[in-house]
């Protein structure tokens, strides 16, 4: 929401500023026409731009020409919902304001709606946050951490990656663009081809992407047209910094994940991973 736009050195956005911004359901609305329609609504009777007028009966605007209604809540997670937009837009700040996450069983404790309706606002706010039209990371000159990690399950014997034949743990890989944006993703294994074929969808050519020892991203600095160099680091020799090469980012990132998940959701099922990884790459 607007709070999102601020510049790292302004102050933090607070409960009070979110109360003072949208102190009611027609301020909610108001906000969402102008982010809906930033140069006007079109109205498709008149074929044109032109004035509207709110609606005192129902949250649309009408045409100023012909009296037509058009609903800014339509085709929208808002769209028929009978809960209030002061409660949607609380929960969407809750989401996104809260570091570790926050479970549908505080947004109702917090909201006072049921767990029911809870559930379907916390479900339809994350299928959001996946940016699918967002540009690649890194670029020319920039450094991108790349990582893989698994979740849920144990593994037969101890912890770390699966065993042979062991499915339960699910396969994780993250690529961060440092000081900047994140992308993780659920995979079905950690191959060569398939990390590879990752770098070059999400990681933008002549990027330095920084990695650990893993042989499976043996190859980015040689893949085709791509330009990328590629450096890493030897964490089965217990180094973790050697100047600038590092993965110190995409680590920091799971142990955030995974503390929010065990603390806050406790599980997660392999079907809904991906909007929970969405959601804390988001934040």
């Amino acid at each position: 929401m607007a709070h999102n736009n601020r510049k790292p050195n302004m102050l933090p956005y607070t409960l009070k500023d979110f109360q003072k911004q949208f102190p009611d359901d027609a301020t909610c609305l108001e906000w969402l026409r102008n982010r809906l329609y930033p140069e006007g609504i079109y109205c498709i009777k008149c074929e044109a731009t032109t004035k509207h007028h709110r609606v005192a009966s129902r949250p649309s605007y009408s045409c100023d020409r012909c009296g037509h209604h058009v609903h800014p809540t339509a085709g929208t997670i808002f769209h028929k919902s009978p809960t209030p937009l002061t409660t949607w837009f609380y929960a969407i700040y809750l989401m996104s304001a809260t570091r570790c996450g926050i479970s549908a069983k505080q947004i109702q404790r917090e909201t006072g709606v049921t767990y029911k309706t809870a559930w379907r606002m916390f479900k339809q706010i994350r299928s959001m946050l996946d940016d699918e039209k967002a540009p690649r990371l890194g670029g020319r000159g920039k450094g991108v951490e790349m990582d893989e990690t698994y979740m849920g399950g144990k593994r037969k014997g101890g912890t770390g990656r699966p065993m042979a034949g062991d499915k339960v743990k699910t396969a994780v890989v993250g690529i961060v663009e440092r000081k900047g944006r994140i992308k993780a993703l659920v995979s079905d294994d950690v191959k060569g081809s398939t990390l590879l074929g990752m770098v070059k969808e999400y990681v933008l050519p002549k990027s330095t992407v920084f990695t650990d020892e893993l042989n499976a991203y043996h190859g980015i600095s040689h893949m085709p047209n791509m330009g990328y160099s590629h450096k890493r680091i030897n964490h089965t020799s217990k180094v973790y910094v050697v100047g600038d090469i590092h993965t110190n980012t995409v680590e920091g990132f799971w142990s955030l994940v995974k503390n929010g998940v065990r603390g806050v959701y406790h599980s997660v099922g392999k079907g809904y991973l991906q909007s929970y990884l969405n959601e804390y790459s988001f934040r």
